[in-house]
């Protein structure tokens, strides 16, 4: 949008705290250079068309916003004096994409001081050589910086994943393991009394009829009911007290075994009709060690069917396989992020499971999501921790409208109010020293708010921190779509407007050059 041009002044100009310093020879290069225009409410600038001008308002208002999904978000809004936007990092050249960072418009008219982006440079870099120098390395330093250092933050969620991941590996493998072991010594076993039986007085009508009753203990083995530690106690007894009345010796070490394959005295009755007397406390026997080797076998079954489920929980949690953008059921991603993180939470953190099974499913970036959950966990645990390691860590999904909720319920000491605003800051940390880099929050709110076009949010008191993530349940339309990804500042991390401080580091709306940080 093209404004009104008027005379320049460089007494008016020279009055603007960003001009104040400069000679009289200066002052009239500026307006030789540029000129003042005068725009009536409505939009000067919008976000991402190339970056031509750079704006110094003289007198009026002046709305910041950036573009979020198809919705512009107001970031900033002021009527000071010389606050400044646009093409601000023109002296940089063609090694940034010279485009503008945020859109720009007037809520009344308003005049500013326009200087073209090629006299902006050439100035920068005439009048203020070394400090075109630092702001060049302070630019590129901070972008290589956070780049090195949000590696290391997932490097240290993978390593904080592959132990815990290891570690629920070793259990079920060493059950594995040791249940093979003992398998094949029962087998072992089996291969000699069976040696026994067939060179015993066995005649094979009583053979074939313990090689039935073998068949149908197998049976039995596989509809084994459940029983409470009081009702497993009193089988064995009743069992142990009827091996004792047959002259089963060690009746007490068999058992346990029998009542966990389901067997009772009922059963052991109908085995004893089936066989002679002299031959009961062998064909016991035998069938202790059926019943022992289709035990270990289920011990196996069950510890390797564990692995394989871990091994898928990490699949879908690397979505090594998958497409990178997918629709997909958020749960199925909660459950293999809560699984590969059960190591890390530790018995101690009770996990709750709130989820509204009835919500569609998303279009998303899963293994980005993933990420963005493993933060979250992984903040809510550490903040359980901090009161002394024992709580509850609430997952919660529902439908809000066009949008899915993903809450992250903590019982921990909560986010105080004075830095509520600051969470999602770049490097901003409540941590130990050596714990964290204060960037989890921040490529979270990327993922989610810059690549997904939904949003987070926190509200926090103590006993009861909620993290909110909101995703819409449609894709959004291809032309609304940032294609920056999670690379530009949360509207939360934007600091003042008017420039007139060097701690406003995260503005683009002020002139400063480290806005846009890839992670």
């Amino acid at each position: 949008m093209s404004g009104q041009v008027m005379p320049c002044s460089p007494q008016e100009i020279g009055s603007l705290f960003l001009f104040e310093e400069l000679s009289p020879e200066q002052l009239g290069r500026l307006c030789a250079e540029g000129r003042v225009e005068r725009f009536e409410a409505g939009p000067v600038y919008t976000e991402g068309d190339p970056a031509t001008c750079f704006f110094v308002m003289i007198e009026g208002t002046v709305v910041l916003s950036r573009r979020v999904g198809g919705d512009d978000v107001e970031v900033s809004r002021t009527s000071q004096r010389g606050v400044y936007a646009g093409a601000m990092q023109a002296y940089l050249g063609d090694r940034v994409p010279q485009t503008y960072n945020n859109s720009m418009r007037v809520t009344e008219p308003t005049r500013f001081f326009v200087l073209p982006a090629q006299s902006f440079a050439d100035i920068m870099r005439e009048w203020f050589p070394m400090a075109a120098h630092l702001l060049e390395g302070l630019f590129f330093g901070s972008k290589n910086t956070q780049r090195a250092i949000g590696q290391r933050e997932r490097l240290l969620a993978l390593g904080s994943l592959s132990a815990g991941l290891t570690h629920e590996l070793n259990n079920p493998a060493a059950a594995a393991v040791r249940a093979t072991a003992m398998l094949r010594e029962r087998v072992g076993k089996m291969r000699h009394k069976l040696a026994v039986i067939a060179q015993g007085p066995y005649s094979r009508e009583a053979l074939a009829g313990l090689i039935d009753i073998q068949e149908r203990t197998a049976e039995r083995i596989a509809k084994a009911p459940v029983l409470s530690p009081l009702e497993a106690s009193d089988r064995e007894d009743e069992l142990a007290d009827w091996l004792d009345d047959h002259g089963i010796p060690e009746g007490w070490r068999v058992a346990p075994a029998f009542v966990q394959a389901g067997l009772d005295t009922d059963w052991l009755e109908q085995v004893a009709a089936a066989v002679a007397e002299d031959i009961l406390p062998g064909a016991i026997g035998w069938l202790n060690y059926t019943v022992e080797t289709e035990l270990l076998m289920d011990e196996i079954d069950d510890s390797t069917t564990r692995i394989s489920h871990l091994v898928d929980a990490a699949k879908q949690y690397s979505q090594l396989d998958r497409a990178p953008h997918r629709v997909v059921d958020v749960h199925e991603l909660l459950d293999s992020t809560l699984l590969m993180l059960s190591g890390k939470i530790g018995p101690r953190v009770r996990v709750v499971k709130e989820y509204d099974r009835s919500v569609p499913d998303v279009p998303a970036y899963p293994a980005e999501l993933n990420q963005v959950w493993t933060n979250l966990i992984d903040n809510a645990v550490s903040a359980i921790g901090s009161t002394g390691g024992d709580g509850t860590l609430t997952v919660r999904t529902a439908r809000e409208g066009d949008r899915l909720l993903v809450e992250f319920r903590d019982t921990g000491p909560g986010v105080p109010a004075d830095i509520r605003s600051r969470i999602f800051d770049p490097f901003f940390t409540t941590k130990p020293v050596g714990e964290g880099t204060g960037l989890g929050l921040d490529i979270s709110w990327r993922i989610v708010v810059n690549k997904h076009h939904g949003s987070l949010q926190v509200e926090s008191v103590p006993g009861d921190t909620r993290f909110q993530v909101l995703l819409p349940l449609t894709a959004p339309d291809p032309g609304s779509r940032t294609e920056t990804g999670p690379e530009t500042t949360p509207a939360s991390t934007t600091g003042t407007t008017d420039g007139t401080t060097p701690e406003t580091t995260a503005d683009t709306t002020t002139g400063t050059e480290s806005a846009e940080e890839p992670v």
